[in-house]
């Protein structure tokens, strides 16, 4: 039976000295890539608008996720994963589909929580028999999460915990989640900096993603551990296929390939324009079933065997509304 390793450092105290050293990384933020230097712990705000408090925009049950993580009918588990969507993400993603609640930076403060409550949330969760606890646009509050999960783990938190993350992390920060995280489900989004910065505003996103993953495959290896059809622990990789091949795919797939051909590999095809991609040339339009197959047979050609596939159609089927937070993905 499977076990979180969290709850042995829980035990040993370790989680407790990890959360002390991650939050006093705060007090000259270098959380993430963007290396700030404010003092969050008196809410100084800088690059991602976020002082001390976590923010969470919602939480709820996700069954939209892959069939390993929310479940599936065949195993009679499909229970869904306890989604805790981070507000504030440290991305400016135009194409970014949960834009109503990541990028709401200047009048997310309400939806600021303490650790404590962070805590209950995962417990709420957790009583809903979720599969997992996802920790979603986590990167610049993982300090609150390591608390949160501290606090959580001596209220009877016993779940694998997933970290969605959109791969701009610091691979330092990742270190002292080793033995934390289950579960690593990142979005390696692209393979050239030009893009990252054009249409997520962000710098150096190919070194910073790419160092992350390198500390995510490091720490889970590239086998994943199953029980009843359920990924337990280990490395994930997402990838959107985006129009016109703005993601770089092949670069992308090639890198993992060359880091491990047996990772496992979750090929999105769900994109769709909203939010700024609506009137941003290039961006405007599904991608065609053209290029869905070519990245296809690129993942034949790298011999990326493990994973998911989503659908060509799939675009149709992954859509949230947030004027509902606490349901926002109708099962």
């Amino acid at each position: 039976m499977f076990e979180p390793s969290y709850l042995k450092l829980y035990k040993s105290g370790e989680l407790s000295e990890r959360s002390r050293i991650l939050e006093s990384m705060l007090a000259d933020c270098y959380i993430c890539p963007k290396d700030c230097r404010i003092n969050r712990q008196k809410n100084e705000i800088a690059a991602c608008y976020s002082g001390n408090e976590p923010v969470v925009s919602s939480y709820c049950v996700h069954y939209g996720e892959e069939p390993g993580l929310a479940g599936t009918e065949e195993f009679s588990n499909e229970n869904g994963i306890g989604n805790i969507f981070f507000g504030n993400c440290n991305l400016r993603c135009v194409y970014c589909q949960n834009y109503e609640i990541s990028q709401n930076h200047k009048s997310e403060k309400k939806n600021e929580v303490t650790r404590e409550r962070l805590a209950g949330m995962m417990i709420e969760l957790q009583n809903k028999n979720v599969n997992a606890i996802g920790f979603v646009s986590p990167t610049h509050f993982v300090p609150q999460i390591v608390s949160a999960v501290n606090i959580a783990a001596g209220q009877g938190l016993n779940l694998p915990l997933i970290y969605n993350t959109n791969s701009y992390d610091s691979a330092e920060v990742l270190k002292l989640l080793d033995g934390i995280i289950d579960i690593y489900l990142p979005d390696l989004k692209y393979s050239e900096d030009e893009y990252g910065y054009r249409y997520s505003k962000i710098k150096n996103y190919v070194r910073f993603s790419r160092a992350a993953i390198a500390e995510m495959y490091r720490q889970t290896g590239s086998g994943l551990v199953i029980e009843n059809g359920l990924i337990k622990k280990g490395l994930l990789i997402r990838h959107l296929i985006l129009p016109n091949d703005l993601a770089g795919s092949y670069d992308t797939l090639k890198f993992i390939s060359e880091l491990d051909n047996k990772i496992s590999v979750s090929l999105m095809s769900q994109y769709y324009p909203v939010h700024k991609a609506l009137t941003t040339d290039l961006l405007s339009r599904n991608i065609r079933q053209g290029e869905y197959e070519k990245v296809l047979k690129w993942m034949d050609e790298l011999c990326l065997e493990n994973g998911y596939l989503q659908e060509f159609e799939s675009e149709n089927y992954y859509r949230p509304d947030f004027n509902d937070r606490s349901e926002p993905f109708k099962k």
